[in-house]
Order: C-alpha cells, then sequence, then structure tokens
C-alpha cells in the first residue's frame, strides 16, 4: 500500500536545480504507488512565526491566517514528509523557512505528528560538502524533535546555474530515495 508523501520546496527558480530533483523523486514516489502532494513555498504567502502561541485556538493551524494553513492539514495527514531547497547563504531560503518554523503550530496545539518519515533533497553551489550543514542539520533537528525517522538525504554540491543538476547524478539519487519507504 503506497503512503502519503507531502513534498514541501523552497526554490523560487520554477527550473532549477533542486525542483528538477524533486520532480524525479515525485515521478519516483508516483511510480512506487505512493500519493504525493507538492507544495511549493516559495510561490505561497506563509508568513513568519508570531510565537504568539494561539496555534488552533481559532480552528486553524495559525491564527495569523495564510497558506500555512492550506498545507497543515497535508502535513498532518502524511506519513512521508519530504523538503527540497537549494541553500542560500549557507542556511535555509527563506521562502521554505517560514513553512519550517510553523510547525510549532503542531506542537503548541498538541497535534500528535510523530511517526513519520522525514527526508532533504538540497543541492549547493559550492563543492564543499559542509556548506549543506547550514540546511542538513536544522531538518535533521526538527525530525528529532518531532520524532520524525529520517530515511535519506540527497545533497548535490556543485550546481547553480538552471540545468547544471543534469551533469550530475542528483535527480537518479532523488529518484532512488523513494525507494526508501
Amino acid at each position: 500500500m503506497g503512503k502519503k508523501v507531502i513534498v514541501i520546496t523552497g526554490s523560487p527558480r520554477k527550473e532549477g536545480n533542486s525542483l528538477a530533483m524533486t520532480e524525479a523523486f515525485i515521478e519516483a514516489a508516483n511510480q512506487k504507488g505512493h500519493t504525493v502532494t507538492r507544495f511549493d513555498a516559495a510561490f505561497a504567502n506563509v508568513g513568519g512565526c508570531h510565537a504568539c502561541e494561539t496555534c488552533y485556538q481559532t480552528g486553524k493551524p495559525c491564527t495569523f491566517d495564510d497558506d500555512f494553513n492550506k498545507i497543515a492539514p497535508e502535513i498532518l495527514a502524511a506519513d512521508v514528509v519530504v523538503f527540497s531547497m537549494p541553500v542560500y547563504w549557507y542556511s535555509i531560503p527563506a521562502q521554505i523557512k517560514n513553512v519550517i518554523d510553523k510547525l510549532f503550530s503542531f506542537v503548541v496545539g498538541q497535534k500528535n505528528i510523530a511517526d513519520k518519515e522525514c527526508a532533504l533533497i538540497a543541492c549547493c553551489e559550492e563543492d564543499d560538502l559542509s556548506v549543506f550543514d547550514g540546511v542538513r542539520l536544522p531538518i535533521e533537528r526538527s525530525a528529532a524533535l518531532l520524532k520524525w525517522r529520517m530515511i535519506g538525504e540527497v545533497l548535490i554540491p556543485g550546481v547553480l546555474n538552471v540545468g547544471d543538476i543534469g551533469r550530475t547524478d542528483g535527480c537518479q539519487k532523488a529518484a532512488e530515495l523513494a525507494e526508501r519507504f
């Protein structure tokens, strides 16, 4: 039986390298019989967390009504959460960071989101793998806090320009990630 997968992307480039890997992953996951929902954070209106701790008090995950309230039910229902992003200035891009920060609403709202599987797909311009630390470590720690099991990471260095991913095995590795759950 297939799993319910939510893929949350953080790239504003519609033809970008991380999105090419995302598409390869989604195609492979669909072929395995999984149901995949994609949420492109860069094209959504998700504001930052206000730390008001009034999550779910209005019946919505976030009191400040934005597109996080549309994706939150999908995250709750998912078996697998996949984050896909480029590395921006050695960190998580702002476009996806607000979604990650608002995962706090599940904690405040006392929603049981434990026992999910989690994965990371990321790429960066530089060849130094330590560049991924600013993305990899926060995702791994967030997964641990939420009691999610990391099932894999696809980290592809040395890509900057649109299409550079094509000269790597990034899309192949992203597709192989769908085999891990």
